[in-house]
């Protein structure tokens, strides 16, 4: 069984050159042999013309040396006389039995005055003909005679033309050879590469990089394995950093309440004290509690199996209510409200929507100062809805607006607020606008305030994950 590549592709190369070479051969021979058959067949009709020409000016005493003088003159044919009575005689005939081909029928066709011309092919080595007979009427003294034309072919002709025929077709394999071992090194050589980057990627190497300059099929597999490589070092980052920000996100309120349920146990604490220490434990059990949920949702969104329950409501109703059930916070901080809101009707998944707007305008109230203003509002569109949530608050930094949606990412200026939150509430809002088909647009400068644009389709169906 044949395990490598490049003995694979140098059999493959090799046994092409070798049928394409005798497929060529053959069809060569089938198309010229006949051709060159004619014209020799023709020089031959020439030479037994010039024969009688010869005879009938120099009127020879004795036919039979004038014609064994003429073979001797010119030792590239042989000749074989017939009589009336079917009596030959040959000259320069290698072997006896070569006039046998004639039959006594071309003989006496002969001799009554027509010109007669056959081949008789006997395909030996690579195919050459053995046999061209031309014949010609020939009258010596009232006497009739029937003769034939043949060109001569030696053993050693034979011979020299096999072995140079053959010499040729084995330098054309040799040197086919030759240059498909090095041809085939070059189209190897690539996937080589390609597989030693491979184990060394499926061991957990990121860091490798195929350098192919080939703008061919192979080049495009290792264009496309580099772009693989880069996505899976992306990747593995991305997940170190979530186990690492997950640990942290945890560690800290496990920290608090492990720290503060030990001082619960002295037995001199205050009342007071011991009252600050539990809100502290309850406070520190809801941001766990969060955390562990916002994480399973997030996953959940992003399985091809999260429910997606479409249903036709009032958008504006729907974002009153999500500022309702912030009025405690909003009014605490003493932030003016206001509210644009025209009635549209939506078919969305209200639940999801829900969970935007709260988060949207949660993160408006947390992150801006007392007396502030906070604006919602709508904006029908033909076929779409627009909604604005604009606060005034301390806005985000530039560098900071492009990795606002990534998990567990907080932006610098965020780290003043006194409250901060696990960072997964805006990649959770991008991901379920992006399964609304809507798209979600932020402008912010800072200590101005930031605007979230979120435009959605009046008729959502869920988007089907390939």
């Amino acid at each position: 069984m044949i395990k490598t590549l490049y003995l694979r592709v140098v059999l493959t190369f090799s046994a092409v050159v070798v049928i394409s070479i005798l497929l060529s051969f053959l069809i060569a021979m089938l198309l010229y042999t006949n051709r060159i058959s004619t014209e020799v067949l023709d020089n031959l009709l020439k030479v037994g013309k010039q024969l009688v020409t010869m005879s009938n000016d120099y009127q020879p005493l004795e036919i039979k040396s004038f014609l064994e003088a003429s073979t001797k003159l010119n030792d590239g044919y042989s000749l074989i006389l017939f009589d009336s009575s079917g009596d030959n005689v040959a000259f320069s005939i290698q072997s006896k039995n070569e006039s046998l081909n004639i039959k006594a029928e071309e003989v006496e066709q002969v001799l009554q005055g027509q010109i007669y011309k056959s081949m008789y092919l006997n395909y030996g080595y690579f195919g050459e003909p053995t046999r061209l007979v031309v014949g010609v009427p020939l009258s010596v003294k009232d006497k009739q005679y029937a003769l034939f034309v043949m060109p001569k072919f030696t053993e050693e002709s034979r011979k020299q033309s096999r072995t140079l025929i053959i010499t040729v077709l084995l330098i054309v394999l040799i040197i086919g050879s030759v240059l498909i071992l090095i041809a085939s090194r070059y189209i190897v050589s690539p996937i080589k590469k390609l597989t030693l980057a491979t184990n060394r990627l499926a061991r957990g190497n990121f860091n490798v990089k195929v350098t192919v300059k080939r703008k061919d099929e192979i080049g495009l597999l290792a264009e496309g394995f580099n772009h693989m490589a880069g996505e899976l070092k992306q990747l593995e980052q991305m997940r170190q950093d979530f186990v690492s920000n997950v640990s942290h996100e945890i560690q800290s309120p496990l920290t608090s309440i492990r720290g503060f349920s030990k001082a619960l146990k002295q037995p001199d604490l205050k009342d007071e004290d011991r009252l600050r220490y539990l809100e502290i434990i309850e406070r520190e059990s809801e941001r766990l509690s969060r955390l562990s949920e916002n994480l399973l949702k997030l996953a959940s969104l992003e399985s091809e199996h999260h429910p997606f329950k479409p249903t036709t409501f009032d958008l504006d109703e729907q974002l009153r209510r999500v500022a309702v059930s912030y009025e405690p916070q909003w009014s605490a901080k003493q932030l003016d409200m206001d509210m644009d809101l025209p009635r549209v009707k939506i078919t969305a998944d209200a639940d999801q929507l829900s969970q935007v707007w709260m988060n949207l305008l949660g993160n408006a109230i947390k992150f801006t100062p007392a007396e502030g203003n906070i604006r919602i509002q709508i904006i029908p569109l033909t076929d779409r809805v627009r909604v604005r949530i604009q606060d005034s608050g301390i806005g985000i930094l530039p560098e900071d607006q492009e990795r606002i949606y990534e998990r567990f990412y907080k932006a610098d200026a965020s780290r003043h607020r006194e409250s901060s939150g696990s960072g997964l509430g805006l990649a959770i809002v991008r991901k379920i606008i992006e399964l609304h088909q809507g798209t979600m647009d932020v402008q912010s400068e800072i200590d101005r305030g930031t605007t979230f644009t979120i435009t959605l389709p009046i008729l959502i169906h869920p988007t089907k994950k390939h």
